[in-house]
């Protein structure tokens, strides 16, 4: 980078604040809200937050790639990753939960370059946290070194999972499976309705594993799992395969309790509407 340029992680954290001031001061206000699907909601917020978003990297890289979540649930296409440098953006991750003034939301922003995350911002504005990372630098929290917890025994273990925007019975069957099966030998479960955060919640300690299967698409998890990679977590797929970007399936933990989560996750069928891995 040249002398006097911002870096990535200066841009993405100037991004990241600048769209959490937007959400901030839309929290309590009336809500112009929209339906992706009968479950899966979107505002006005999510997509000033998204435009804020890119012409502030843009700015800065206007040679890079941008996958934004709204963007690309507007436009319908897959959604594909190449070597070039991609910013992918989740402009305000949790909009239920900003739609019910529930207070855990966040903006999620990632840089990846060949297929490899390089640098990752999650915000919560209304705890003001700023979760950050860049590969082989380590993970911060409001610039404080963060690590993944030391749990060792599933026992003691508080994880989170999350319900998704799919209402069909037959995954709310597989997913209260999995949980029941998880929440027999772990201590606690937390639903709180953000991805991006629950990676965070276990790059920091205060979990100490997450999963999800079918998430809204590759924004969700680019940020937060560098997150936990920096601070010395493991990132793979449920069932203990390589964790895709692209997969829509993650599972996230603390380094020790990795085997035994997916000798649990793995031995559930995946129902229709559920990404394979």
């Amino acid at each position: 980078m040249s002398q006097g340029h911002p870096s990535h992680l200066e841009v993405a954290v100037q991004a990241a604040r600048a769209a959490g001031k937007v959400i901030s001061e839309a929290l309590s206000r009336p809500k112009d809200v929209q339906n992706k699907g009968t479950f899966d909601l979107v505002t006005e917020t999510d997509k000033e937050c998204e435009r804020l978003i890119m012409e502030t990297v843009k700015g800065s890289f206007p040679e890079y790639q941008f996958i934004g979540e709204e963007t690309a649930s507007a436009d319908g296409s897959p959604v594909e990753l190449t070597d070039a440098p991609t910013w992918m953006c989740d402009p305000l991750d949790g909009t239920t939960n900003f739609v019910h003034q529930y207070p855990s939301c966040c903006v999620s922003l990632a840089l990846w370059i060949d297929r490899q995350p390089v640098v990752g911002v999650v915000f919560n504005p209304v705890l003001q946290e700023l979760f950050s990372a860049e590969r082989g630098k380590g993970a911060f929290l409001n610039g404080e070194r963060i690590h993944t917890s030391s749990t060792k025994e599933m026992e003691r273990a508080v994880f989170a999972t999350e319900l998704g925007v799919i209402r069909d019975p037959a995954v709310i069957k597989a997913i209260f499976d999995r949980i029941a099966s998880v929440a027999l030998v772990t201590r606690s479960i937390r639903c709180a309705g953000s991805v991006a955060l629950d990676l965070c919640n276990v790059a920091c300690g205060r979990l100490d594993f997450c999963y999800e299967i079918g998430f809204g698409g590759c924004w969700d998890v680019a940020a937060g799992s560098l997150i936990i990679l920096e601070a010395g977590g493991k990132v793979l797929d449920p069932c203990g395969g390589p964790f895709n970007i692209l997969g829509r399936r993650v599972l996230g933990t603390n380094a020790h309790l990795d085997k035994a989560v997916v000798d649990i996750l793995s031995t559930f069928e995946l129902y229709p509407n559920e990404p394979p891995p």
